[in-house]
């Protein structure tokens, strides 16, 4: 636990699955906006790590009065993001100055538990990368043209945030230009060479991204997160 550590949040959302005008990183969720919650717990992690927001640039005003609507104090860096998540992790990564270790997380994954985000830090100092992933409980078909085959779900996992890495393997990823088949820091780390190393993930860590994910959400805080 020696290594410094900062977070990229990054939210870019516009609210479009939501059908509402609110972007969903702003909703709220048991009265305070969804990513509260997230720097929040990273907050409540380390409260000497580096936490560092990626908005869209005309989003910047709204959130810095619904911090101080809501009493929101927690000391932060505000970014403006770019086009894609490539682009706005880019410039979140801009503004960490250190070699030790960061973590990109979605501003809509307001369950992070502490313990989720220690795990991924403490796999992360020891292997370079940290991702944590669940099981898949659904079964999943690949679809190829006019037909479909199973696929064997015990060998597939979902991927969740926060991915953590050691600075400078981050740093090298983003030097690769920007391909739109770039879903995630993972994928973009792995294109430079580096094994991904995987940690247990958290069921209740849901995205929020329609109205009955805000509904669960809310159900899972009051059970105590």
């Amino acid at each position: 636990m020696n290594m410094e550590r900062s977070v990229i949040i990054v939210a870019g959302g516009i609210g479009k699955r939501m059908a509402s005008p609110v972007p969903k990183q702003f909703m709220l969720v048991k009265g305070k906006p969804v990513i509260c919650h997230a720097i929040s717990a990273f907050h409540q992690y380390d409260p000497a790590m580096q936490l560092i927001v990626v908005l869209p640039k005309e989003q910047i005003d709204s959130w810095r009065v619904l911090c101080i609507g809501h009493g929101f104090t927690i000391d932060h860096t505000v970014v403006a993001g770019g086009e894609e998540r490539f682009h706005s992790v880019l410039e979140g990564l801009k503004e960490v100055k250190h070699d030790g270790l960061v973590a990109v997380h979605d501003g809509v994954r307001p369950l992070v538990s502490v313990e989720l985000i220690a795990r991924c830090f403490t796999a992360a100092e020891e292997h370079g990368t940290a991702i944590p992933v669940v099981p898949v409980s659904s079964s999943v078909r690949e679809v190829e043209g006019e037909g479909s085959h199973a696929l064997d779900r015990s060998c597939l996992r979902m991927v969740q945030t926060p991915q953590c890495f050691r600075v400078a393997l981050l740093r090298k990823a983003f030097e690769l230009p920007y391909d739109p088949a770039f879903t995630d820091e993972a994928t973009l780390v792995e294109r430079t060479g580096d094994l991904v190393s995987l940690v247990e993930g958290d069921e209740r860590n849901i995205k929020v991204t329609t109205p009955d994910d805000l509904v669960l959400a809310a159900a899972l805080l009051e059970e105590g997160r």
